[in-house]
């Protein structure tokens, strides 16, 4: 059985259990489904939905149709979510024009440049990137299975999405140079999980445990203006090398020599390091958008190892690469070998006030020396530092040793900017919440979904205000409260200007009631079942008494 659902004015989607329908299927009334209520349906039957016609959601085998779904669909201009806002539909023009400048071939039809921007406008009102949740956001104007029929089936250029997004951005608010920031996120999954893309297992901070995860690799671009995403991939442990590591650990502590031990496989192509994925990033960034200056690349003291900073800073033309090492990092002083603790516990660093990201002054105690770091086999700028109310040395590493000290530090709190957009993407944009699509594309197009909704916010008109006049941008979560505000005041400005508010409002209180959120029978209360004899046996009183 196949059911033809509107997903936005004037184009409609025929969905079977197998097949997509070409032909054109029977169109029926509401009045005329009504009549089909108790019969069975099989599957060569198609009902379809036009600007005149509306279909119900029918179940393949049983003895009826769902007839309040008659009433959801019949009443499918009612919604929470009207037309998506007018910032919404101009930002999928401009991405559809950017995308031929990637490759010519690729465009957006109108069908799936509706789809994109009810999507937007539904994860700024639910949070999430959940069909279900879309569905009654849009009070059944769109379906389910309609929606998740386009999600994995429609020829959506998806490769192009991101890098278009972000060069329109680019274009738009003139930015020619920024600093680059790389740093992974977490995703935690339920421990039945088994379809998810790269699922393993993750470290949980908040525990000290073991969870099924995914984690994923950013490459974030911050300007003067504005800071966005740029890139993206997921990262999965070697197998092999997970379970050479395993064994390997429990023959040292047994006492086995290295040579009775069995050798290290070489890792699968398919699962590169960390660090190999944010090369891949960086590479990929620079052949996107050649034009843009790159300043300075700052990561954390996972990627502070000589391979990443050598090839991270000739990619850019031998840029300043900013990253951290161990305390217990070797350094050659006066042709001794000693820990970058113990140098800078001799030379102790001096206090100093700097801009935190621009802004407040903070107090701190920063030391610094150009010295040769044995395990990169040349000499880097290495910096301690401590803020205020610390007790322990963080010791930063740089590849430029032309930077002065202050400047290198001053740059280094901007990576704190990637974590922010981590809290922003997670709670406001929808990879928080029921993001359970299988599969690779399944994960990579809902991390592409909720990456274009935080760059569909830059061209809110408030939003773009105040960037072009050189004003502090909105906060993400601010910004959304607004964006629902204004979804709902058209809903509110479409159910009054209509030629009959009174009876369009006692339509919408019923299938809010009845359809959209209607009660629900619970488990708890037990009225109506049998619960069987729960009281003693007459004929069973001499067990008693023995």
């Amino acid at each position: 059985m196949g059911s033809r659902q509107q997903l936005g004015s004037g184009f409609v989607f025929t969905r079977s259990t197998n097949t997509i329908h070409a032909g054109k299927p029977t169109e029926l009334s509401l009045n005329q489904m009504k009549g089909l209520c108790q019969q069975k349906f099989n599957r060569n039957h198609r009902l379809a939905l036009d600007k005149k016609s509306y279909a119900c959601k029918d179940m393949v085998g049983t003895s009826q149709c769902e007839m309040r779904y008659y009433n959801k669909i019949a009443c499918r201009r009612l919604m929470f979510i009207s037309d998506p806002l007018p910032f919404v539909k101009n930002y999928i023009e401009e991405i559809d024009v950017a995308i031929k400048k990637y490759d010519v071939n690729a465009k957006l039809t109108r069908i799936q440049k509706a789809w994109l921007a009810f999507c937007i406008m539904a994860i700024f009102n639910t949070r999430t990137v959940c069909w279900a949740k879309f569905e009654r956001a849009c009070l059944g104007k769109h379906s389910t299975a309609a929606l998740s029929w386009m999600f994995r089936k429609a020829e959506i250029p998806w490769q192009f999405l991101l890098t278009a997004s972000t060069m329109i951005i680019l274009k738009r608010f003139g930015i020619t140079r920024g600093r680059l920031a790389i740093d992974e996120t977490d995703k935690k999954r339920s421990k039945a999980a088994k379809l998810i893309y790269k699922l393993h297992k993750i470290k949980d901070k908040s525990s000290g445990g073991y969870i099924n995860g995914q984690k994923l690799v950013f490459l974030f671009l911050i300007t003067d203006l504005v800071s966005i995403p740029v890139g993206f991939e997921f990262y999965e442990p070697d197998p092999e090398l997970k379970k050479w590591s395993k064994n390997d650990k429990k023959l040292r502590k047994k006492g086995v020599s290295k040579k009775h031990r069995p050798p290290m496989p070489a890792r699968c192509a398919n699962c590169p390091t960390i660090a190999q994925i944010a090369l891949k990033l960086l590479r990929q960034f620079k052949i996107d958008h050649p034009s843009v200056k790159i300043d300075c690349i700052l990561a954390d003291a996972l990627y502070g190892t000589k391979a990443f900073l050598d090839d991270a800073s000739s990619i850019f033309g031998g840029v300043q690469v900013v990253s951290q090492i161990k305390r217990n990092q070797n350094v050659m002083f006066r042709n001794k070998k000693i820990a970058v603790e113990q140098y800078f516990a001799s030379y102790p660093g001096t206090e100093n006030k700097i801009a935190i990201r621009g802004g407040k002054q903070a107090n701190v105690t920063v030391g610094s020396v150009r010295l040769h770091v044995c395990s990169h086999g040349t000499k880097r700028f290495v910096i301690a530092l401590k803020y205020e109310g610390e007790k322990e040395y963080r010791y930063l590493v740089a590849t430029d040793l032309t930077w002065r000290t202050l400047d290198i530090v001053e740059a280094y709190t901007l990576r704190w900017l990637i974590e922010v957009f981590f809290e922003d993407w997670k709670i406001s944009e929808g990879w928080g919440k029921l993001t359970k699509h299988t599969g690779e594309k399944g994960s990579r197009r809902g991390v592409i979904l909720s990456l274009l909704t935080d760059h569909c916010l830059f061209f809110h008109p408030d939003q773009q205000a105040f960037i072009e006049n050189n004003l502090t941008a909105c906060t993400v979560g601010s910004l959304i409260r607004q964006i629902r505000i204004e979804c709902f005041l058209e809903f509110v400005r479409d159910m009054v200007t209509d030629d009959d508010p009174n009876r369009k409002m006692d339509e919408l209180t019923e299938l809010l009631k009845n359809e959209i959120y209607d009660l629900m029978p619970s488990s708890k209360h037990l009225a109506g079942k049998n619960l069987g004899r729960l009281e003693p046996s007459p004929s069973l009183k001499h067990k008693k008494a023995a």
